[in-house]
């Protein structure tokens, strides 16, 4: 029994399912799914917990209900990624992590799902940004630096 979409072929269905926010927007518009479908989904699941909001929210302003179309443009900017990234990491983040992620999300949330990275590229592209490390602060160097001295006097 086949359930969705095979060999990169689409699949049509008569009722669009899925929750709203998540669904990619071509299974909204058509009901048709792709391979990379579920992709536009795993997007939006990155989107929240880079965030920490939900997909949809209508207790926030009338231009932010919806996290995809608020944060999407600035995702794209590396000056103002910092203000969409969940307070509660306290920027104790690599910034160049935070920059691949988004643009992860970013290639995830293309809308033309021929433009959407697979799923193994999605998980080489994780494993590159696992490996990112993080910088030192100029406080936490100074310490370092003046324990060291310390420690030799």
């Amino acid at each position: 029994m086949v359930l969705g979409p095979v060999n990169g072929e689409s699949h049509v269905t008569t009722r669009v399912m899925g929750t709203y926010g998540y669904a990619a927007p071509e299974y909204v518009a058509t009901g048709r799914l792709y391979v990379k479908s579920d992709v536009y989904g795993f997007g939006v699941v990155m989107l929240e917990i880079i965030t920490g909001l939900r997909v949809l929210d209508t207790s926030r302003h009338v231009s932010k209900h919806n996290l995809v179309d608020w944060v999407r443009p600035l995702l794209s900017d590396k000056k103002r990624i910092h203000r969409v990234m969940d307070s509660r990491l306290e920027k104790k983040y690599p910034t160049k992590a935070a920059h691949k992620t988004a643009e992860l999300i970013l290639t995830c949330l293309e809308p033309d799902p021929k433009n959407r990275p697979s799923m193994e590229e999605i998980v080489s592209c994780l494993q590159g940004i696992n490996a990112i490390k993080m910088e030192p602060s100029k406080s936490t160097a100074n310490t370092i630096k003046g324990q060291a001295i310390n420690e030799v006097a």
